[in-house]
């Protein structure tokens, strides 16, 4: 009787199971690929952009039937911030710029975030 000899692989492979990530060093590791990024060092990122809409205040408060103080109070804004937004002295920064394009589309659920939240 004759036997076969098996041959083994030269290199023995090992799957060895990757260890989940905590919180911690996720938020670790995505803050260190984006210095790298921003630095031109690691193009091997995903990178989402977001087009922020411009929003014209006084065309959206108008349209609400409100006074620059009701606005102003309603949404949380300083009444001077939001005159000087209306009157080109200043812009809203980006975040107010998506909060005021929410309040433009759905005015209602921002109230009543802001009801709950109070």
């Amino acid at each position: 009787m004759t036997r076969k000899k098996t041959s083994k692989p030269a290199v023995k492979k090992t799957t060895r199971a990757r260890k989940s990530q905590t919180v911690g060093e996720s938020i670790i590791q995505g803050l260190k690929e984006a210095i790298a990024w921003t630095k031109g060092e690691n193009d091997n990122v995903r990178v989402t952009l977001v087009n922020v809409p411009k929003v014209d205040v006084r065309k959206v408060r108008l349209k609400m039937g409100l006074s620059q103080a009701q606005f102003a109070a309603k949404f949380g804004f300083p009444p001077a911030t939001l005159r000087n937004w209306e009157q080109g002295r200043s812009h809203p920064d980006a975040p107010t710029r998506v909060l005021l394009a929410v309040i433009a589309k759905h005015p209602k659920a921002v109230e009543d975030v802001l009801r709950k939240a109070s």
